[in-house]
């Protein structure tokens, strides 16, 4: 399930509550993230910063960024067909798969995907993640 979009006054108090000045910046780029960003790298939430609250800099993006992944708004993701790290706003329990043709990426509940370990009781998997790769029709 994707995060519920926040109001500016609980981004304010989440930032604060982990000692995070919440400059006007951060709370632009926390919305649009959180809000209306679909799986986002750097380079577009900057354009997308650009376009509607010019002058934020790269440095508060990336700042921005960093800050939503450790208060767990959202979390980093790296696929093999970009060497840019895509973050996600669904924080929950998910796998992902990606359309060669558009390469856009659709989440995908756990339970629409299972998998099936054959792993010695000397693991213990607390989590997994599964990529799917393929054309959506």
């Amino acid at each position: 399930m994707k995060n519920s979009c926040l109001t500016t006054k609980e981004i304010e108090n989440v930032l604060k509550s982990k000692g995070i000045q919440p400059t006007a910046q951060r709370i632009a780029v926390c919305k649009y993230v959180l809000c209306d960003a679909d799986h986002p790298n750097v380079d577009e939430v900057k354009a997308w910063a650009d376009e509607n609250f010019p002058k934020i800099s790269l440095a508060t993006v990336y700042n921005t960024m960093n800050i939503l992944v450790e208060v767990g708004l959202i979390k980093t993701l790296r696929f093999p067909h970009s060497d840019k790290a895509i973050f996600d706003n669904n924080t929950s329990i998910h796998h992902h798969f990606i359309d060669e043709k558009t390469s856009k990426i659709y989440d995908i509940s756990s339970d629409e995907v299972e998998v099936k370990s054959k792993l010695s009781n000397d693991f213990e998997v607390k989590e997994y993640s599964v990529l799917l790769v393929g054309n959506k029709v």
